[in-house]
């Protein structure tokens, strides 16, 4: 068996085109506000990369950069502003944040209607309670690739390696909403191999460099990478050994080009969303 390859950046691109095209139609350009503190060499990647997707399908963006000397009643009053502001539809606050700031207080700050990363309680709550909100958005890439690869998920065993409230709580509550039965695994999971090969549609995202070997992923099952590892000696790899999961899997991402840019497509989706609902 060799894996069919999942491929996020062309799913990403055609994604992108279709928001372009429904951007052009509207008569108004979506406004998204990006708050970057500090000079975190990663972070500034991240929002280079946010910044030009959502100019190239037509919405006003803008990033707002502050020194790492900024206080959080500065940044939270920044916030107020653009909450306030009209012509801003989705607010993201790039993490990590200084260890001065109160990373949960400022993004609970964010008003809910703008928060397009999908992380204010309230938004968190109506995921958890099957209500329409704003999703984060890797786990929403995560779905658009399940749907790209054909997988049929009601009744399916999904297991999802990872309880973040980024990644995993939220991508369990997705996959819930899609009718598969789902367990979510952990570094403290007893026999955590034997529990991701029960999985018909395994999604890694726990943060440990090819973690999930070969011989953990059952015949034919669709595999998501969401990990991002860069090793010592250079170069990124997931948190699945991709080498040996293709001889296993059916389908599987790869890493880099797999969810990386589904999670931006989807930033850009949800900051359109936010904008016609708070048109509507």
């Amino acid at each position: 068996m060799t894996a069919r390859i999942l491929d996020g950046k062309a799913l990403g691109a055609r994604l992108q085109a279709k928001l372009a095209e429904r951007v052009a139609g509207l008569g108004f350009r979506p406004g998204l506000r990006v708050v970057r503190v500090g000079e975190d060499p990663a972070s500034g990647v991240y929002v280079r990369n946010k910044d030009r997707a959502a100019l190239a399908v037509g919405f006003d963006s803008a990033t707002i950069h502050l020194p790492e000397t900024v206080t959080e009643a500065e940044l939270l009053a920044l916030i107020a502003g653009l909450n306030a502001d009209p012509a801003v539809d989705g607010i993201l606050v790039q993490l990590p944040l200084p260890a001065h700031i109160r990373g949960l207080a400022v993004l609970d700050a964010v008003d809910p209607a703008k928060d397009v990363d999908g992380f204010h309680p309230v938004n968190v709550g109506r995921l958890a309670n099957g209500q329409p909100g704003l999703v984060p958005c890797t786990p929403r890439g995560v779905m658009h690739l399940l749907a790209e690869a054909g997988v049929s998920l009601p009744g399916a065993r999904a297991v999802v390696l990872g309880r973040s409230a980024i990644v995993g709580r939220p991508m369990a509550a997705l996959l819930l909403a899609a009718d598969a039965t789902v367990t979510i695994v952990h570094s403290r999971t007893r026999d955590l191999p034997a529990e991701c090969r029960r999985a018909e549609v395994l999604v890694a995202a726990v943060g440990r460099a090819e973690l999930v070997r070969g011989d953990w992923i059952a015949p034919g099952a669709v595999v998501i990478d969401v990990g991002i590892n860069r090793r010592p000696t250079g170069g990124l790899v997931g948190d699945v050994a991709f080498a040996e999961a293709v001889g296993h899997a059916a389908a599987i991402t790869p890493v880099p080009g797999g969810v990386g840019p589904m999670t931006i497509a989807c930033l850009l989706e949800n900051t359109l969303q936010a904008a016609l609902a708070r048109r509507a």
